[in-house]
């Protein structure tokens, strides 16, 4: 018999003085019997740092969702889709290869990659000659201890308040406080 998902829900207010977003969101996330909770957290993190692109790219006319991540290979972990249909923003967490990469720049106007782990700077030595190439792919690394201070954030329910300010990011709850200095290791071209 198959596992189920376990499901989070969270409500994220963001006040993103660098982009000049302020809003609150509530997420529902569904944690694959495989995630762990720095991933799920590290999709949360992905989430508040890109909340302003709505606005941004589409004039509010898309919506910002959770993909499957997991539980479907080949999409993403958060999108932003207007009202065409079209793939605005692709955004996946963890350690993608260069076809998946390459794959999902064929699909998406843009393609952000967050990196989490920290065994990532030896994954990102030996993927980044491979895709220098993919203009529209921008990669960011969340920092050396991320995995393990997020994992201390992650409750069922959660109250989040994400502020972003000069590239970083500082999250708190009842639970801890987390911050987040993402170094951008490609930026994306278009």
């Amino acid at each position: 018999m198959a596992l189920n998902a376990t499901i989070y829900k969270a409500t994220l207010s963001v006040a993103n003085i660098d982009q000049g977003h302020y809003a609150d969101h509530n997420l529902t996330l569904a944690m694959h019997p495989s995630e762990s909770a720095s991933r799920l957290m590290a999709r949360v993190v992905a989430y508040a740092l890109n909340a302003h692109e709505p606005q941004a790219i589409c004039n509010g006319d898309g919506t910002f969702e959770f993909g499957r991540g997991l539980s479907e290979p080949g999409t993403p972990d958060l999108a932003l889709i207007d009202y065409t249909q079209a793939v605005r923003l692709w955004i996946d967490v963890g350690q993608g290869d260069d076809k998946a990469l390459a794959k999902a720049c064929s699909k998406a106007e843009r393609v952000r990659l967050y990196a989490y782990m920290d065994t990532a700077h030896v994954w990102w030595k030996g993927l980044a000659t491979k895709v220098n190439r993919l203009d529209k792919l921008g990669v960011w690394y969340l920092g050396d201890e991320f995995a393990s201070q997020a994992e201390t954030m992650l409750s069922r329910t959660m109250a989040l308040q994400a502020t972003i300010q000069d590239g970083s990011l500082s999250l708190s709850s009842d639970m801890g406080m987390l911050e987040v200095e993402p170094i951008c290791w490609k930026p994306a071209l278009k």
